[in-house]
């Protein structure tokens, strides 16, 4: 291995070092990602409800043009771009440097070659990324599709507080979490309608007799 080390040239040394210190970066992000410790990167992640939930509590119009959560995710996706597909980039152009060296191909054309493939890796990591506030615009949608549907009330909602509603999201019959509008008390069955939209897993209801009862006076 020794003997091996100081056969290298200065430059395929440097790229080697090089290769180790991004590989470093590159599994702790890896890591990061699989045990949903990247929370740390963008505190406004769209995998993180908190802020962006409360940020949703306005009316439907909101949903429709998605400006916040457009702008929050777009954001997310740039500062997650800068970070992980250039640790990507620099992770495999230094190995493909130092092994195209290794195996005799003159410098230009071995950083060449790994420019591609590093330049490859990042378009793959963008476009995985790019996916992410597209996947929850979507979520966003799903739940506006359920104002003004009909439903009923399938776990009671207590005074106040918070039960669930059996209703249609986006023609799919789904149960979603509601509360009644003026914070009344509904049983379990009593028809209901969706009348706004909380946040993307909560909707706010009114009995279907009271809204039958408004709209004819």
């Amino acid at each position: 291995m020794a003997e091996w080390w100081h056969n290298l040239t200065s430059i395929n040394r440097g790229f080697f070092c090089m290769a180790a210190f991004f590989s470093v970066f590159f599994l702790w992000q890896m890591l990061a990602a699989l045990l949903g410790l990247g929370d740390e990167d963008g505190g406004d992640d769209v995998s993180d409800g908190g802020d962006a939930d409360a940020d949703l509590d306005a009316d439907v119009d909101d949903f429709d043009s998605g400006a916040e959560t457009d702008s929050a995710a777009t954001v997310v996706a740039f500062k997650l771009l800068s970070i992980r597909a250039i640790i990507t980039f620099c992770t495999l152009f230094s190995w493909g440097s130092a092994l195209y060296l290794s195996r005799g191909d003159g410098l230009t054309r071995s950083m060449g070659i790994s420019a591609i493939w590093g330049l490859a890796g990042m378009g793959s990591v963008a476009l995985l990324l790019s996916l992410l506030p597209k996947l929850a615009h979507t979520g966003t949608k799903r739940i506006a599709s359920a104002l003004g549907a009909p439903g009923t009330v399938y776990l009671d909602i207590p005074e106040g507080g918070a039960g669930e509603v059996r209703v249609a999201v986006s023609d799919v019959i789904s149960f979603v979490k509601a509360r009644e509008i003026s914070g009344k008390p509904l049983k379990a069955g009593t028809p209901i309608v969706v009348k706004r939209i909380v946040d993307q897993t909560t909707v706010e209801v009114e009995t279907l007799s009271n809204t039958e009862t408004g709209g004819t006076e």
